[in-house]
């Protein structure tokens, strides 16, 4: 890939131009003389506060920086308190672009002007994003609706950045000692996969409607409708939602929601959406979710912007609800075990070390509140570990841990007194004994009944067929292979025999799970 020097240069500009210099050295031992001289070198003003410079800074370098400051503003354990308040202003708060470009790619992608389109269109957008932004709008019969515009030129910047960010991946697994463990040139190639999937809106579109449709019986989560006729890989109309913002906690307390109830909740979705549908909402910062205030579904959590979703198999589920539930349980062996028989820890690898590093990382976490906990300190504990046993990051968790560490620092704001661990370990616990329970077995049972039903049928057929093929005539001897063939006959017979029997038994048993699944029902 051909390194982007003009994007490098733009970036060490801009980190000069702002004092992201004097930022980093301020933390530094660096003397006030070097800070000093840096700034007279480099001829800028510096005397805005680190913060806003710092959000100006992401501000200016595009989509990519934004999506990083927003990732962070939820990290208030890790960050000090100014950076973090700027940073949050990046949620929906990014510089809007013209509302004559917007109304430029409304017409090209939906073949009409907006005036002609909709009912009513109101240029001033509502919110701005590193993506896109959104203006209001009614349909011709009065449907309130909001318009999603995908930003002018982004394909372009984040092509740049992310060309640049696999130039020092390169750099980091070739000079970093643990660069090729943590496979940063494969998380770097996921994350390029999930950016490029969030400026294809057509494909957010189906992301909100599977959303909606796995939590369409719940009374936790609120969904848009995406309005097809009116959507296309640039622009989708999706129905009005009216809430509040999630972060503005004074105003939720004050319209009667229950803020410990909702930090609950939030966990609960989290815990639903992977373990239960294996299809989660992986952008889940402050800036994407209102709260409803309508007295029918006061509340519930109301979920915008669906580009990134992340996905799991049914091993990755298995794999994370046995770690959660061991971890849950403060059965540490199990997790070391479950490290290594999953391939992530090495084979030789001891588990009674490994149990012991995993034991002192987790251990002092137990039995407190989120406003206790550093989970700085824990997450530099958990890499020193890894570091130490050779344990791999898996690129294709990179987006459920982002999203666990959005969860966690919602929790924080809403609840500083949430107990994450005991609030999950109840639905985990419903769910695994579902999982491998009679109630699975039962589901599972009927996965595989049709299957059942076209295989059973020609089992008969297919063990004769092979018997045949297998009983190929090895003499000439004309009494002999009559011998054997009527062996053979004796055999297929007594074979076809137990087939049927248990072909029988098998329908029987699904006619009777059938039978067991109504009589539950009742």
């Amino acid at each position: 890939m051909i390194f982007k020097l003009p994007r490098a240069l733009k970036i060490l500009r801009v980190a000069l131009r702002y004092g992201l210099d004097e930022i980093a050295l301020s933390g530094s031992s660096a003397s006030p003389r070097l800070r000093a001289l840096s700034g007279l070198i480099f001829g800028r003003d510096i005397t805005a506060p680190r913060g806003e410079r710092l959000r100006r800074a992401l501000e200016e370098l595009g989509p990519i920086f934004v999506k990083l400051g927003q990732v962070l503003s939820t990290r208030r354990d890790l960050l000090p308190a100014d950076i973090a308040d700027q940073l949050a202003l990046l949620q929906d708060r990014v510089p809007p672009f013209s509302s004559d470009l917007a109304v430029e790619e409304i017409t090209r992608a939906l073949g009409q002007h907006p005036d002609q389109l909709f009912g009513s269109f109101v240029r001033e957008p509502v919110a701005s994003a590193s993506i896109a932004q959104v203006h209001f709008a009614t349909l011709k019969d009065g449907t309130e609706v909001a318009v999603k515009v995908l930003r002018p030129g982004v394909h372009a910047a984040i092509a740049e950045d992310v060309a640049l960010m696999h130039i020092v991946a390169g750099w980091v697994e070739r000079l970093w000692v643990d660069g090729r463990r943590l496979k940063p040139r494969e998380v770097v190639a996921e994350f390029d996969k999930y950016l490029h999937d969030e400026l294809d809106l057509m494909r957010e579109a189906a992301n909100a409607s599977q959303l909606r449709r796995n939590f369409s019986k719940s009374n936790l989560l609120l969904v848009p409708e995406m309005f097809w006729d009116y959507c296309s890989s640039s622009v989708i109309v999706m129905e009005r939602m009216y809430g509040i913002p999630i972060s503005q906690t004074a105003r939720l307390a004050e319209a009667g929601v229950d803020l410990k109830k909702l930090s609950r909740e939030g966990v609960e979705i989290f815990f639903t959406q992977v373990f239960r549908d294996g299809f989660f909402h992986a952008d889940m910062h402050p800036g994407n979710i209102l709260v409803s205030t309508a007295p029918v579904t006061l509340g519930r959590y109301i979920a915008l912007d669906f580009g990134i979703v992340g996905t799991l198999t049914d091993y990755d589920k298995d794999y994370l609800s046995q770690n959660f539930l061991a971890f849950f349980q403060r059965d540490y062996k199990r997790v070391a075990q479950a490290h290594i028989e999953s391939g992530w820890a090495p084979k030789e690898t001891r588990v009674d070390e490994l149990e012991a590093a995993v034991r002192a990382c987790c251990e002092p976490i137990f039995d407190r509140p989120l406003s206790q906990i550093s989970f700085g300190q824990v997450l530099l504990r958990l890499f020193q570990t890894s570091r130490r046993f050779n344990i791999e990051v898996q690129p294709q968790l990179v987006l459920l841990q982002k999203t666990l560490l959005n969860i966690e620092g919602l929790g924080r704001q809403l609840d500083p007194e949430l107990d994450l661990w005991q609030t999950a370990k109840p639905f985990l616990e419903s769910w695994m004994s579902e999982q491998i329970g009679v109630r699975g077995f039962i589901d599972r049972l009927k996965i595989e009944a049709p299957h059942f039903g076209q295989i059973l049928p020609q089992l008969p057929r297919l063990l004769q067929q092979a018997l045949l093929a297998s009983a190929a005539p090895r003499q000439d001897d004309q009494s002999a292979l009559l011998a054997r063939l009527l062996l053979e006959q004796k055999r297929t017979n007594l074979l076809l025999g137990i087939a049927v029997y248990f072909g029988g038994g098998m329908i029987a048993g699904v006619f009777l799970v059938q039978l067991l699944m109504r009589w539950v029902a009742e």
